[in-house]
């Protein structure tokens, strides 16, 4: 009985290490983000590519209120998989950064700069007793010196660099269709193709125009710009990746 005691408290204590050297709350702040829609980026030669599973699970929902791709700076963007108000608070954050360092220093910021202030903001929720980690991953994108640059923010605060990469549902899944066809070479259209194939390696029935979204941010104009539905509707009849019926799944707040 005492064990079990001992285990609530290492459970409940984000300022708690456990005797094995672990922090519980960080750890179910990354289940958190297994429950949300998947989310994909691909770095290519001409630019990263982010693809999000926003699934419009009623027809009573606007498509548009579902937002799962964000424009942090005119050559970043971020997509997210997780909680969505976490995930608002941290992109909210990044924008601010990326005005002050533009206003102090009079130069876009730095890709992997953002990702390290986004990061040192999460890590800070890891060590604060009366709050919790954010139970959201990020995939921050962009240019930076005329090459593309891929990253992910980790709940625990750590930043990792991709070629491409899948935060939220079927990680695992994703990631290894993305090993199996990734392909250093491609170019920017190719790398759309990639991450829709990928996301649709976990959809059995296919995918959606509505239910996705697409940015890219591509090197010659360093501009982050998201698809619009019609331009996404014919890459994935392209690839023969549409889905050809709607079905209904219940709703949850982890996008």
């Amino acid at each position: 009985m005492q064990g079990q005691n001992q285990q609530q408290a290492y459970d409940r204590g984000i300022t708690i290490f456990s005797p094995d050297g672990r922090l519980y709350q960080v750890e179910y702040a990354r289940e958190a983000v297994k429950r949300g829609t998947a989310s994909i980026g691909v770095r290519t030669e001409d630019g990263v590519v982010l693809v999000v599973d926003k699934r419009i699970r009623s027809p009573l929902l606007e498509g548009t209120s579902v937002e799962k791709l964000h424009k942090a700076d005119d050559h970043i963007g971020i997509a997210s998989a997780g909680h969505v108000a976490d995930a608002r608070q941290l992109i909210d954050y990044a924008r601010r950064q990326a005005q002050v360092n533009q206003l102090r220093y009079g130069e876009p910021i730095g890709v992997e700069a953002l990702t390290k202030m986004v990061v040192d903001n999460i890590q800070q929720y890891t060590q604060v007793g009366g709050a919790r980690p954010f139970g959201v991953a990020l995939i921050i994108g962009g240019i930076e010196d005329g090459e593309p640059r891929l990253y992910e923010t980790d709940p625990s605060g750590t930043p990792y660099e991709w070629k491409a990469l899948a935060v939220g549902g079927n990680r695992s899944e994703i990631e290894d269709y993305l090993k199996e066809h990734y392909d250093e070479s491609m170019d920017l259209e190719a790398g759309v193709g990639l991450a829709l194939a990928a996301l649709a390696s976990v959809n059995d029935e296919g995918l959606r125009p509505a239910g996705i979204g697409v940015a890219t941010v591509d090197v010659e104009s360093e501009q982050y710009r998201e698809l619009p539905e019609e331009e996404v509707e014919s890459h994935l009849t392209e690839h023969d990746l549409l889905a050809e019926e709607n079905d209904d799944d219940e709703s949850s707040d982890a996008e």
